[in-house]
């Protein structure tokens, strides 16, 4: 397997993965590989890809990142989305900074965050992110298990634990 880099620093990349990204990928942080799929992972300073068969088959801006979980045992990263979308699990061969890599950009994109008590045991979280790409600050509400926005007081609760979080960073 032929390596290439891109960007002016990184780890190498797969000369089949850095062509099929082009310039999507202008610096990259670490590589991996999820040996469930042989898809290769790339973690930029903007987005997360992952690429099989000559095909970007992921590409996400960090700030879509709800969770990860690490699990040495099984070398499996499972990445919950925002966005609800299905949970990305990936089986990293190691040695593999991804998963560290993976936990600083998210961090990264978090300016300020607050949980919201719904009552009956039922929380939502309410965060204030940065798009590492456009440096834009996003509200997001990100519902907990069983939480649906069309609960009664869901939504104006949320809604005002948002805009404080808004108000605080000066978006209001």
């Amino acid at each position: 397997m032929k390596l290439g880099r891109l960007g002016r620093r990184g780890p190498d990349v797969p000369d089949e993965v850095a062509s099929v990204l082009g310039d999507r990928a202008r610096v990259v942080l670490s590589v991996a590989r999820d040996e469930r799929t042989t898809a290769h992972l790339v973690a930029t300073t903007t987005h997360v890809y992952a690429v099989l068969a000559g095909a970007v088959v992921l590409e996400r801006p960090w700030h879509m990142v709800d969770t990860g979980s690490w699990d040495d045992q099984s070398r499996r990263l499972t990445v919950q989305w925002v966005d609800r979308a299905p949970a990305s699990v990936w089986e990293i061969e190691l040695p593999s900074t991804f998963p560290q890599v993976l936990r600083e950009r998210v961090q990264a994109t978090v300016v300020l965050s607050d949980e919201v008590d719904l009552g009956a045991k039922r929380r939502a979280r309410v965060v204030v992110r940065k798009d590492l790409e456009t440096q834009a600050l996003l509200g997001q509400t990100i519902l907990g298990r069983g939480v649906r926005s069309t609960d009664p007081g869901v939504r104006e609760e949320t809604r005002a634990a948002l805009d404080r979080l808004r108000e605080q960073v000066g978006l209001d």
